[in-house]
């Protein structure tokens, strides 16, 4: 059985602080044994991917105590940080990144030079969707043959019922700007003469003041019975709460992939998302082209109510994405597919 030692950020446990990278990772070790590796996780606690120093010298400590030659998988919000720890290191140790989200992409010229040192000193890169595979070797000049795409799988899940309404709108994510919780907002408040709630599913305490000015701008709109911040769930209470909605809404900023989308879609569950980074990759499209949901440039409100005005008011437009979203159903890949790719680079990594 080939080892692996997996680094990845303290806490990726926590039902508090759900998010896709976490939930990656975790797949990736759990489903990794069943492909014949044995797994050593390593967590390491930090505000990562902010720099910190004792962070920093967590992750040193941890590094060092990995023998010559061991296959080491890190997760790219600790990786991307620390090219003082890990560039040496890269000599002794076979050090696979795994990059959700780069740096560089929002990043300032820092940030991008730490992540480029870090990916220019090892052998094989893996990245969850073709965009940020792109967008990593435009950044750092990085060989194509060595950076991997792993798309995320998905859980199969029960095909939601088929509906007449097409109010009840849900957005599973983090409550953050990047997410665009904002735009959302600004969207439905444009709205209020047509009929719709809005639950948002997701982390108040990634940045706690953004997320009460929403709920207090939600209460002085009067918009406090439509739009609903129930919080982080998962499990069955996720289940419920997809079960229950007619739309997906995913007002990003930036998204690697999109995990959530083939969350939904996994149901049957169409989408309106902003079309950034690998968004249209997770959507993805029928046979005959159509597309299980509708897109906005990111940022743009205006855009992002008259998507909803035309999925709210257009019973034809609604019946052809749901019927493109049972399609696209049919086709999305399960977590065994995503870890097999993983394990493919991990292999080479080995040799």
């Amino acid at each position: 059985m080939t080892e692996v030692h997996v680094v990845v950020p303290g806490g990726i446990d926590d039902p508090a602080r759900p998010s896709g990278g976490n939930a990656y990772d975790r797949r990736v070790c759990s489903i990794l044994p069943q492909l014949g590796w044995r797994v050593r996780l390593h967590p390491v606690p930090g505000p990562w991917p902010r720099r910190d120093a004792a962070a920093g010298a967590c992750l040193a400590g941890t590094v060092e105590q990995i023998p010559d030659g061991a296959v080491v998988l890190l997760d790219g919000l600790v990786a991307s940080t620390a090219p003082e720890v890990l560039v040496p290191e890269a000599e002794r140790l076979r050090l696979v990144p795994l990059v959700h989200m780069p740096l560089g992409h929002d990043a300032g010229e820092e940030a991008r030079a730490r992540e480029g040192a870090v990916l220019g000193a090892v052998g094989q890169v893996i990245t969850t969707s073709r965009w940020c595979r792109r967008r990593l070797v435009e950044l750092y000049s990085l060989p194509g043959e060595l950076v991997h795409v792993a798309e995320p799988g998905v859980d199969a899940a029960d095909l939601a019922p088929r509906r007449t309404t097409a109010g009840s709108l849900i957005c599973v994510a983090a409550v953050t700007r990047v997410k665009g919780h904002d735009v959302l907002l600004d969207a439905l408040a444009s709205l209020t003469d047509r009929s719709w709630s809005c639950r948002c599913v997701g982390s108040l305490d990634r940045e706690p003041a953004f997320a009460e000015s929403l709920r207090s701008r939600a209460a002085a709109e009067q918009l406090e019975g439509r739009v609903c911040f129930a919080g982080p769930q998962g499990g069955a209470d996720l289940d419920r709460s997809y079960a229950q909605a007619d739309l997906l809404v995913l007002p990003s900023r930036s998204e690697t992939y999109g995990m959530v989308l083939t969350e939904a879609l996994a149901r049957g569950l169409p989408v309106v998302a902003a079309d950034v980074g690998g968004v249209r990759e997770a959507l993805g499209h029928g046979a005959d082209g159509n597309r299980p949901g509708l897109l906005f440039p990111p940022g743009d409100a205006g855009a992002l109510a008259a998507a909803l005005r035309a999925w709210l008011g257009d019973a034809e437009l609604r019946q052809r994405l749901r019927d493109a979203a049972r399609e696209r159903r049919t086709a999305l890949r399960g977590w065994r597919a995503t870890v097999s790719a993983v394990a493919g680079v991990l292999a080479g990594a080995a040799r």
